[in-house]
C-alpha cells in the first residue's frame, strides 16, 4: 500500500463547476432523494449518538426525511462498525456513513450474508446475524430486505452502499455484508460503472489522504420501481446512487489533476443499464443538486459543519506542544 498507484481515470480535466464532469464513459446519474415531508425516527432508533463517530464532525447528514426511518448502528461482533439510515417502509437503506480505511481493494471471501435483529424486536440484540433465520421469519421480512427478494430480480444486484473494499480489516469487511447495507443495483451498472468507480475512489484516498476519511453513499428513489415477490412490493429500486466524502488532511502535493477534489468531492449516477455514467462534482453543487431533486425545508448538507482543510502539521503541533 505504499506504492503510489495509477491517477483516477479522466483527473486530468479540469474540474466542471457547471454540469459535472464524467468520470467513467460506460456510466450518469440525476437525483431525487428518497425522502418525504416529516421527519419521524423508530422510537429504538432516536439517534446514532452511538456512532457518530463515523459522520464527519460527529453531526450526521442534514438530508432525511421520512415517515419510517431508522437510525442503525451497524454492529458486528460487538463493535459498530459503521452508521445506516434505513428506510423500512421501503426496505431500502437510504444511506451508509462510513470512515475509509486504506485497503488493497480485495473483497471477502466466503462472508454469509446477514441481517438486522434490531429491526425485528426491541429485544433482538445489537449485532448484526447470519441468514436464514428460521424463528420470527414473518416479522423479519416485514421489518427489512432478505435475500429471497434478490433471487428472482432479472436485471438487479445486490450494490453495498459502504463496500467491502473501502475497509481494510477482515472483520470491518464482513461486516458490509448485510441487507442493510445494500441496495437493488442494475447489473450493468454496477459492474460497469459503480464498482470501477469505488475502486478509483478507493486508490485516490490510499494515495492522498493522510488522515480520516468520511464517506456517505447514499440511495435516491422516485416513482414505484420496486423489486416484487410472490405478488408483493418488496425493496424500493434506486433511481440514483450518490456518494460524498471529506478528507481534512491530505497530500498538499498530489498532482493538480486531483488536488481540487480535496477535502471533499462528491458524485452521482442513475442507476440503469444504459446511460449512467458516473459524474463527479464539487460538493457544494452535488448538496444543491440533492437539494433541488428532493422534498426538504432546508438546503441539503451531507456535511452539515462543513469539510475543511486542515494542515496535519500544525493540528499535529497543537496536540503535542
Amino acid at each position: 500500500m505504499g506504492r503510489k498507484e495509477a491517477a483516477l481515470p479522466g483527473s486530468s480535466a479540469a474540474p466542471d463547476h457547471g454540469g459535472g464532469m464524467p468520470l467513467f464513459k460506460a456510466c450518469l446519474l440525476s437525483l431525487q432523494l428518497l425522502m418525504g415531508p416529516s421527519l419521524a425516527v423508530a422510537s429504538v432508533f432516536l439517534s446514532f449518538r452511538d456512532c457518530s463517530h463515523f459522520f464527519h464532525k460527529r453531526t450526521p447528514p442534514l438530508v432525511v426525511h421520512g415517515a419510517s426511518l431508522k437510525s442503525i448502528c451497524q454492529r458486528f461482533r460487538d463493535k459498530a462498525r459503521y452508521a445506516t439510515l434505513y428506510d423500512g417502509g421501503r426496505r431500502l437503506a437510504l444511506y451508509s456513513a462510513y470512515v475509509f480505511k486504506k485497503s488493497d481493494g480485495q473483497g471477502r471471501a466466503d462472508t454469509p450474508w446477514m441481517y438486522e435483529p434490531q429491526l425485528v424486536s426491541e429485544d433482538g440484540g445489537d449485532n448484526m446475524r447470519e441468514l436464514p433465520l428460521s424463528d420470527d421469519a414473518l416479522a423479519l421480512e416485514d421489518s427489512q430486505a432478505v435475500l429471497e427478494d434478490y433471487t428472482d430480480a432479472a436485471g438487479y444486484e445486490r450494490g453495498p452502499l459502504n463496500p467491502d473494499q473501502h475497509q481494510a480489516e477482515p472483520d470491518d469487511k464482513s461486516s458490509t455484508y448485510t441487507l442493510t447495507n445494500v441496495v437493488p443495483l442494475a447489473t450493468a451498472f454496477l459492474d460497469a460503472c459503480w464498482n470501477p468507480y469505488l475502486d478509483a475512489i478507493r486508490r485516490r484516498l490510499n494515495n492522498f489522504c493522510h488522515g480520516n476519511s468520511y464517506v456517505v453513499t447514499g440511495a435516491t428513489v422516485s416513482g414505484s420501481a420496486a423489486l416484487w415477490r410472490e405478488r408483493r412490493e418488496r425493496v424500493a429500486i434506486p433511481k440514483h446512487l450518490w456518494l460524498a466524502y471529506c478528507c481534512p488532511w491530505f497530500d498538499r502535493n498530489s498532482p493538480h489533476e486531483v488536488r481540487f477534489m480535496f477535502p471533499s468531492y462528491g458524485s452521482y449516477a442513475l442507476n440503469q443499464a444504459t446511460g449512467n455514467e458516473v459524474v463527479e462534482v464539487p460538493l457544494k453543487d452535488l448538496e444543491s443538486f440533492l437539494t433541488h431533486q428532493t422534498d426538504v425545508d432546508h438546503d441539503l448538507a451531507v456535511f452539515p459543519k462543513g469539510c475543511l482543510a486542515e494542515d496535519l502539521f500544525k493540528r499535529g503541533k497543537r496536540q503535542n506542544p
